[in-house]
């Protein structure tokens, strides 16, 4: 294309030749802002290209424990996002002398807040009773000051009507959590306050009343009946958690106390990005487990204290048919940093048939009980657990050290063995415990490739008891100083008769039992 510009001196061109320039110069300056607009594009295109390559890269890889998955994890998950504004819960009418009924104000401030657009409702210094659950919203804090005191009312009838819940693995419309909220994004319950399900609370007769109405939803959940026809309202008993969230986005449950609760304690429904931090749960009542991460995903919980009823932090994804028509896996989850004192340390299972993966346990104390850690499921589950690490852990006195019970009698057909592989234990300082590794797994699905290294403990009654287990490791493990070794042979033996009686094992010694198991727990 030729130039428009002559040679020679500008300012005597003649008045054509200007107006060619002038136009020849912006179109100049048009194109080389349309040039920069372009590579503009192709270099985000190209970021956004190589981005996404290198987060994929860090994605968890199959077929291996990564620890290094443990930040990438932590890194990815998102904290809610909740406007500074505050909503003071005595500034609607509620005074915090446990006598009055604070539910109406404390359901004001909420709200109001939503309708705001989010905020903190806080409750300050006092005894705040609740004649009746506390329903969230999204983008609202629930903040108890230090000195509140949540009291929740004793009454089974102030939690109707029912809400969707999921108990023990199997959806349902039942009583209403205490602390409940479903649906919503942006939500938290904070605050160095105490929430307290009460002691004198009608639920907790329920538990010895509860059987036929379990096995009645149990059998809803594996022949399919729709959700709308599960209703467990009055005249049932199927007891509610303290807090739970169903199908939560960013989440923070930090700093609190919860004490009485009629149920598990903290439970995560179907939740994405969730922080448990800082907790104290001090709670003995039957089934009080600290927190229950059930189909959830991009979960901390960290820095907590449980003292419980039964185990301190289990994760699970749903029962039976039920969990595999729902199909949403628990998976990327990290528990570090905790104090257990719970009647068993941590679980996986039994409630597991969504699949459970990439969760990862890292130095936690475990103080004493039944079983330190223990993984569960029976022959009507199916699914899959995998890629699991458990690590750094101090252990004091247990029954049970690592416990695999795999093969609990079905209970409505017994078809749906589950798998379990790809876990590894490694770096435990043990105390006093009755069995080191005891493992039972069905024939048809035998528990696969676990490694268990650099483990030391005190004493063990009995060091290794299998059945139905392949690719079972150990390096470095020890028990008063003296090596352990799985017996292979013993590992590659099902069916075989079981004792009369247990008695101790020495060093290297395995026991078989009968592939049926003890009934479930």
């Amino acid at each position: 294309m030729p130039t428009l510009e002559p040679r020679g001196n500008p300012e005597i061109l003649p008045p054509v030749a200007n107006r060619a320039k002038r136009r020849y110069n912006g179109a100049m300056k048009s194109n080389r802002r349309t040039d920069r607009r372009v590579w503009t594009s192709v270099i985000l295109l190209l970021l956004l290209l190589f981005g996404a390559r290198s987060i994929q890269a860090q994605d968890p890889a199959p077929g291996r424990v990564d620890w290094s998955l443990i930040e990438t994890i932590v890194s990815r998950i998102e904290t809610p996002r909740i406007p500074a504004r505050v909503y003071l819960v005595a500034d609607f009418g509620a005074a915090g002398d446990g006598a009055a009924d604070a539910r109406p104000a404390i359901m004001a401030a909420i709200a109001r807040a939503a309708a705001e657009g989010g905020g903190r409702v806080v409750l300050s210094p006092g005894v705040w009773r609740s004649s009746g659950p506390i329903h969230l919203e999204s983008r609202i804090e629930l903040h108890l000051e230090r000195g509140a005191h949540l009291l929740f009312s004793p009454d089974p009838d102030d939690y109707l009507p029912v809400v969707e819940t999921r108990w023990e693995g199997t959806r349902v419309l039942s009583y209403s959590p205490l602390i409940y909220a479903r649906d919503v994004e942006d939500v938290a319950v904070t605050g160095p306050g105490t929430i307290d399900g009460n002691a004198a609370s009608g639920f907790h007769g329920w538990h010895s009343q509860a059987e036929p109405d379990m096995l009645r939803l149990r059998r809803m959940g594996f022949t399919g009946v729709p959700l709308e026809e599960r209703v467990f309202g009055a005249g049932t008993h199927l007891r509610p958690p303290l807090v739970q969230l169903v199908r939560a986005r960013r989440v923070r449950l930090e700093g609190y106390t919860a004490v009485n609760s009629p149920f598990w304690v903290n439970h995560l429904v179907y939740c994405e990005h969730a922080t448990v931090r800082g907790l104290n749960v001090e709670s003995h009542f039957p089934n009080n487990d600290g927190v229950d991460v059930d189909s959830s995903r991009w979960v901390l919980v960290e820095g907590s204290t449980f003292r419980t009823g039964d185990d301190s932090v289990v994760v699970k994804s749903g029962r039976d048919l039920d969990g595999r028509t729902v199909a949403q896996p628990s998976e990327y989850v990290v528990v570090r940093d905790n104090d257990m004192g719970g009647e068993d340390g941590i679980a996986l299972g039994s409630e597991m048939s969504g699949d459970i993966r990439y969760v990862f346990f890292s130095d936690n104390v475990l103080r004493s009980g039944a079983s330190a850690i223990r993984f569960k499921a029976n022959l009507d589950r199916g699914g899959t657990v995998e890629h699991v690490g458990v690590r750094r852990f101090e252990v004091g006195s247990f029954e049970r050290l690592f416990w695999f019970q795999l093969n609990y009698p079905g209970e409505l057909g017994g078809n749906f063995a589950s798998t379990y592989r790809d876990i590894v234990f490694e770096d435990f300082e043990v105390g006093d415990v009755g069995t080191l590794f005891e493992a039972h797994a069905p024939a048809v699905a035998p528990l696969q490739n676990v490694l268990v290294r650099n483990v030391n403990a005190v004493s063990a009654e009995q060091t290794v008891v299998l059945e139905n287990v392949e690719g079972l490791r150990f390096e470095n493990v020890t028990v008063a100083g003296r090596p352990v070794m799985p017996p292979a042979a013993a590992a590659e033996q099902p069916d075989s008769e079981p004792p009369e009686r247990e008695q101790p094992a020495d060093v290297n010694q395995a026991t078989q039992r009968n592939q049926t198991g003890p009934r479930e727990r």
